[in-house]
């Protein structure tokens, strides 16, 4: 009876997510409504650890979305010729356009994760970064941009177990890396940075916000309801958006402190 009783929570509390979400989609389309109609440059930033959940989260955004009006961008390693570029520069061109929402999987933050931790760019090249992007997002927000970034933290057993995962199922496979292969052997080095980089650049006019991804289903909820909540469109579920999860926080050093894994 006990686990009979378990397997009716578990039917029964997937159900309702299932539900939240498919309330929360209906959202975000008026909310794409509203990016059109009032020719909004709408650009959201995901960052994180491997295997946290990016791809699967901004599948869940952009799933019921318009093709036309909305873009993911994940940039893959840069050509020799874009080496010698403003390190903004590829960046610049992925942009929104008035009327477009844009996600980042991966972002210019990305020098203040993978290349760093990689040693893929130089100590000068790291440090020129901090003194550059402030003034870059700023330009980018009186240009009328508005920009939403998070950064996705999973705990190191569910790293691994994720990326476990992915060498099991074939369907997976496309995204094993070799940076995944190192992931928790540098999982310090990865912490190190994340924390700098999130005490840095958690700008006024573009603040981070921390997300705990160890539960996907949950994340996928409580990121959408957060985004939504953040932006203004008619005809807003307010009651809806507004629920706090207990999973997502501002970038603050006391919760960098003692919420990141």
């Amino acid at each position: 009876m006990e686990t009979t009783s378990k397997v009716d929570k578990s039917v029964t509390d997937k159900t309702k997510k299932k539900k939240i979400l498919h309330q929360l989609y209906m959202e975000l389309v008026n909310l794409q409504k509203e990016i059109i109609a009032s020719d909004l440059k709408f650009l959201v930033i995901l960052e994180g650890r491997d295997a946290a959940g990016k791809d699967g989260t901004i599948k869940r955004i952009v799933k019921h979305l318009s093709p036309r009006d909305t873009r993911v961008v994940a940039l893959g390693k840069p050509t020799e010729f874009q080496e010698r570029e403003w390190y903004f520069q590829r960046y610049t061109a992925q942009l929104p356009v008035s009327g477009q929402f844009v996600l980042f999987n991966r972002s210019w933050y990305n020098r203040l994760g993978v290349e760093k931790v990689m040693d893929f760019c130089t100590h000068k090249q790291y440090k020129s970064f901090f003194s550059e992007v402030e003034s870059f997002e700023n330009g980018l927000i009186e240009g009328g941009f508005i920009i939403l970034k998070y950064y996705l933290d999973i705990s190191k057993d569910e790293q691994q177990k994720r990326l476990d995962d992915r060498k099991k199922d074939p369907l997976k496979h496309w995204k094993i890396s070799p940076i995944d292969e190192v992931a928790q052997k540098h999982w310090k080095d990865y912490s190190d940075a994340r924390d700098e980089m999130l005490l840095k650049t958690n700008f006024k006019n573009a603040p981070w916000f921390i997300v705990n991804a160890d539960n996907k289903d949950e994340t996928h909820i409580a990121l959408i309801s957060h985004l939504l909540n953040r932006m203004e469109y008619h005809h807003k579920n307010k009651k809806l958006v507004s629920k706090n999860y207990g999973l997502i926080d501002p970038a603050t050093a006391e919760i960098i402190s003692k919420k990141l894994f």
